[in-house]
């Protein structure tokens, strides 16, 4: 059997299930004046549907956004668009493909070598071997007697290439630190617009409810109304 429960919106004509209906006055005012500019006939006795209210809070969130930083960016227009494709950020922060080229692989490596202990126990027992060397087994005569030229040259060649392969990598990890900062906005200006939408929807609730005790209390009125009446006849 066909479900005949359903109501016709006040500003689209289309018909709803009863469950959508949402009536004017339930609805806050910042959004009601959003829906009465586009449609100046509607009025707050009338309903509409859950729907049709949902673009209406969509449309308020983008003109708060608006009214509180002016012009929307690009990141902020994608989050006002995952909020009604209900999409998460976390996913794509989590699940990012690493998309470095051979050399940034590279200078990520040499850059946590050159940045660690074992570097740098290691180039010393290294110093160690070779003035030993040079000093107390070739007696100061060997390829590189005091003061070892050779070494001073070895170290700032060293220095040089590894200065710039350093700033490499901090300049890429700068890039995904600005990355990581964007992706931590967006999530946090969702996280807030979705706390807005949330408590206009529990205030929706709230009202829907008030409403259906009342009908529920207008209805239980009539009743005894009707049992008085049978009791004086």
């Amino acid at each position: 059997m066909k479900d005949k429960a359903t109501f016709t919106s006040a500003i689209s004509g289309i018909e709803f299930p009863q469950k959508e209906k949402v009536l004017g006055n339930s609805i806050r005012i910042p959004i009601l004046n959003i829906i009465k500019e586009e449609h100046p006939d509607f009025d707050s006795n009338q309903f509409i549907a859950d729907s049709e209210l949902n673009i209406y809070r969509e449309k308020y969130i983008s003109k708060f956004l608006q009214s509180e930083v002016g012009e929307l960016t690009d990141l902020q227009k994608r989050v006002v668009k995952s909020i009604k494709g209900n999409k998460s950020f976390v996913n794509k922060v989590e699940d990012k493909v690493d998309n470095r080229t051979y050399g940034q692989v590279i200078a990520d490596k040499v850059a946590a070598f050159g940045g660690s202990w074992t570097f740098i126990i290691s180039f010393f027992i290294f110093i160690m071997i070779w003035i030993a060397s040079n000093v107390y087994l070739l007696m100061n005569k060997g390829f590189d007697p005091y003061p070892f030229i050779l070494l001073n040259l070895i170290l700032s060649c060293l220095a040089a290439l590894q200065a710039p392969v350093i700033m490499m990598s901090q300049n890429r990890q700068e890039e995904k630190d600005r990355e990581r900062a964007k992706k931590d906005y967006m999530i946090n200006l969702k996280s807030e617009l979705e706390i807005r939408m949330l408590d206009e929807k529990l205030d929706h609730l709230i009202m829907h409810q008030q409403q259906e005790l009342i009908e529920i209390q207008k209805v239980q009125i009539e009743m005894m109304n009707d049992i008085l009446e049978k009791i004086k006849k």
